[in-house]
């Protein structure tokens, strides 16, 4: 509902749309909250072994003799866990699930130095001055490509910077809902892509790196394996979100009343940058250039101190297994830096207080990873990953869908499950340990299957009321528009999700399967189940 007059435009979109939106709300409501879900995942994982197991549930084993993980008759059988040998294996290994977790440290490690350059100021200032800066004729850009890059410090996009595009769009006399829609675009439609990794890169690729060694145990999965196809993504989103803005969303809500305000709108002006906030960013851009030339010194040189020492190569190197550590310090210090000029950071106790307060925030993530581990680690003991994933493949190959055209059915279904578990971590432990041997079985890399789900994951954040943060935009697009409801905010977004799923997608597919470029540092596109 784009018109300012509700009135008029409200019954006639009262659809087949608007009741799939009620469908979809209401069968959101339905789910329990992640960490429960999970643990009823555990006790139905218990159960359906037990049950599987008494029945003898079993598929042939497709790789070859002598491929390490195979199984030594040839034949996967599922493992009951409801006996004697389960729950000692339960009872002995439920700390070292959780500790051994691969995203628990490094999501960890990478938001300690995440949180220096937040709680500094640095991130929130380098956002304003970006989006300030900009040309009334490249605003509309600027706003999406900033809500893109945002997503390295986590929720500060949503907090930050979707306020500020309304604000913005008003203070040029353009609709503030045009330049909220633009910036939750970037921020949570193209919630994947970014020029640098953040903290969901080794989330995901540590979900993966577990999956895939259902089907071989050796298989590693690193934070970059996606970073290329993800940098180019930023520019890929950021141009069609500006089109769907420009061409679509701002003609259809036409000129803005201020009479549909909640509250008054005459102080919704911009601050600018102070003198001291600019002189903390030079300050921090020197700082970024510093370490960036350290680091350079480390891996470009052919001699390069963090180059793998059997190869000499960049792939396989320390420096790319040790992203996270990397991370890390290219927040830290820059944030450092600009907490010191401006005098939000003094001294040492400000650094740790900063992190203390970042780890604090993080314990509902640390509950949901204990019961996260918990079920990833049964779905591999019971084998039922692989059951599923050589079931699946069998019927993908009976029916003749093992070709690229594959990942458009696999991206359309994670956008559709992504509706209704609005967590991409949360989504991606239940999701990974079935598709990710699935697809390696077709013939796959599990870094192709993970860039594929990440679209699918990104692009219906916008559209569903289980994002965590949609309430808070729904009381953001109130205070411009006092009656806007759930279903308008939702249709407004809706161009943005309808464009990003099929422009994405497409690019996907020609990146992948027609330019044959790898999506990351060292990823492979296909798999070999025979090597």
């Amino acid at each position: 509902m784009y018109s300012p007059d509700l009135k008029q435009t409200q019954l006639p979109r009262k659809t087949l749309f608007t009741r799939f939106l009620d469908t979809v709300e209401w069968l959101g409501n339905l789910l329990p909250h992640p960490i429960t879900l999970f643990a009823l995942f555990c006790v139905a994982i218990l159960i359906s072994s037990g049950i599987a197991g008494y029945f003898g549930v079993s598929v042939i084993d497709p790789r070859p003799e002598g491929a390490a993980g195979r199984s030594a008759d040839g034949i996967i059988h599922v493992i009951s866990l409801l006996n004697a040998e389960g729950l000692q294996l339960i009872v002995a290994n439920l700390v070292s699930n959780f500790t051994g977790f691969a995203p628990l440290g490094t999501v960890l490690v990478a938001m300690l130095g995440v949180a220096i350059a937040e709680h500094s100021g640095l991130l929130s200032s380098a956002m304003r001055g970006l989006v300030m800066g900009a040309s009334r004729r490249m605003v509309t850009v600027v706003v999406i490509f900033s809500g893109i890059i945002s997503n390295t410090a986590a929720e500060l996009g949503y907090v930050v910077l979707i306020p500020l595009a309304a604000m913005l769009f008003h203070s040029l006399g353009r609709h503030p809902l045009a330049g909220l829609a633009a910036a939750f675009a970037g921020v949570s439609g193209g919630y994947s892509a970014n020029l640098l990794l953040g903290t969901v890169d080794p989330l995901l690729s540590g979900i993966t790196e577990t999956a895939a060694q259902m089907i071989d145990p050796n298989y590693t999965v690193g934070p970059e394996v996606n970073w290329y196809f993800m940098f180019a993504s930023t520019f890929a989103i950021t141009i069609m979100g500006a089109f769907v803005t420009e061409k679509i969303v701002e003609p259809k809500l036409g000129k803005y009343d201020s009479h549909l305000a909640s509250d008054d709108l005459s102080h919704d002006k911009m601050g600018t940058l102070t003198d001291l906030e600019k002189k903390g960013l030079k300050a921090a851009g020197l700082a970024v250039l510093v370490v960036s030339a350290l680091l350079a010194l480390t891996i470009v040189p052919a001699d390069g101190v963090l180059r793998n020492p059997q190869t000499g190569l960049v792939a396989g190197s320390p420096f790319l297994k040790g992203i996270v550590a990397f991370i890390f310090v290219f927040f830290a210090i820059p944030g450092f830096v600009y907490g010191k000029i401006v005098g939000t950071m003094k001294n040492d106790r400000d650094v740790i207080n900063a992190m203390s307060l970042s780890m604090s925030s993080m314990g509902v993530y640390i509950v949901l990873v204990f019961f996260a581990a918990q079920f990833v680690a049964f779905f591999k003991w019971t084998n039922f990953g692989q059951v599923f994933a050589v079931g699946g493949a069998d019927l993908l190959q009976s029916i003749g869908l093992t070709g690229p055209a594959l990942f458009f059915a696999f991206i359309l279904m994670c956008g559709f499950i992504n509706l209704m578990i609005g967590s991409a971590s949360a989504q991606w432990a239940i999701t990974a340990p079935i598709f990710v041997p699935m697809l390696m079985l077709v013939g796959y890399a599990p870094e192709t299957i993970q860039a594929a789900y990440r679209i699918g994951d990104s692009v219906t954040n916008i559209i569903t009321p289980m994002m965590s943060y949609f309430g808070m935009i729904l009381a953001v697009a109130t205070r411009y528009h006092k009656n806007l409801g759930l279903g308008t905010l939702i249709s407004i977004m809706l161009p943005y999700s309808i464009v990003f799923m099929i422009g994405w997608s497409i690019m996907f597919y020609v990146w992948v399967f027609i330019l044959g470029i790898p999506v990351g540092p060292g990823a492979a596109t296909y798999y070999n189940v025979a090597g």
